[in-house]
């Protein structure tokens, strides 16, 4: 594991497309959200420290916000042959255990996470009606050990401002957690095996 931030992508960026399979049969794509108030794309997995450190919380405020008519995805990149925890099989059982009402997809060829420019789990993008990024960073300043409590502080203010449309403050802090688990000969120009302080 290399603790990673994220690539922070510019804000106003469209959001790229993707067509997923998820856990629930079928596939979800960036289509199937052209009529809510914002999008979350949430990049996450099932073993990650950094990820069951907010799953909890994660789950609050996805139920919370999806009823304000924010549509939320998970997605899952990581390299599942390697990685067997986050098979997708893995994955059904992570999305009833933990309750989560958001489809959670596979993005097995990795390709979507290069598009995002993810960097690690969790990683959040939040994009507005129109779906232009409106905040890239993370959940809150809690981490594993830091005894912060998890509030999602920090997407909740900039979900509160981008469905009342207006614009996120613009000093917004990366997410921090374990880097995206790259199939050998995939990993992105921006992926540094040193990791982050």
């Amino acid at each position: 594991m290399v603790r990673t931030a994220s690539t922070m992508m510019p804000l106003g960026t469209v959001a790229p497309d993707f067509s997923l399979p998820e856990t629930d049969g079928g596939t979800v794509s960036l289509a199937d959200f052209k009529d809510h108030k914002a999008l979350l794309v949430i990049f996450l997995c099932n073993h990650c420290p950094y990820v069951k450190h907010v799953a909890e919380q994660l789950k609050l405020l996805t139920d919370e916000y999806m009823q304000h008519g924010v549509g939320v995805v998970g997605i899952n990149s990581n390299d599942i042959a390697k990685y067997a925890d986050d098979d997708f099989d893995a994955m059904k059982a992570e999305k009833e255990s933990r309750g989560y009402g958001f489809p959670y997809a596979l993005d097995e060829d990795q390709s979507v996470a290069i598009a995002y420019g993810a960097a690690c789990t969790p990683d959040f993008f939040l994009f507005d009606a129109d779906h232009k990024l409106t905040y890239r960073g993370q959940l809150d300043a809690s981490r594993p050990k830091s005894d912060l409590p998890v509030t999602g502080a920090d997407l909740r203010a900039a979900l509160d401002e981008t469905i009342a449309g207006r614009s996120p403050k613009a000093e917004q802090r990366p997410s921090i957690g374990c880097n995206i688990k790259w199939k050998e000969g995939n990993e992105p120009t921006y992926f540094d095996p040193n990791g982050t302080a």
